[in-house]
C-alpha cells in the first residue's frame, strides 16, 4: 500500500515559510535602522513599516498557497 503524505507536513511547512517571510524583514529593518541611528524608537518605527508591509505581502502569498478546492 502506498502510504499518503501528511497534509500537517505541508501546512507546518507553508506557515513557517510565510511566518518567516513576516519575521525576518522586519528584524532586519529594526536591527540595520538601530545601527545607523542608534535610536531605538526610529527603529521600532522602521521595523513595525516593514512587518506591515511583509504581512500584506504574506496575505497574498498565502491565498496563492493555501488554495482551497470546492466541489
Amino acid at each position: 500500500m502506498d502510504k499518503k503524505p501528511s497534509p500537517m507536513k505541508g501546512i507546518f511547512l507553508k506557515g513557517s515559510i510565510i511566518g518567516a517571510i513576516i519575521t525576518i524583514p522586519s528584524l532586519v529593518a529594526f536591527f540595520v535602522s538601530w545601527m545607523v541611528t542608534g535610536d531605538k524608537i526610529m527603529s521600532l518605527i522602521v521595523g513595525v513599516v516593514v512587518h506591515f508591509i511583509g504581512m500584506g505581502f504574506s496575505l497574498k502569498l498565502s491565498k496563492k498557497l493555501f488554495k482551497v478546492n470546492q466541489a
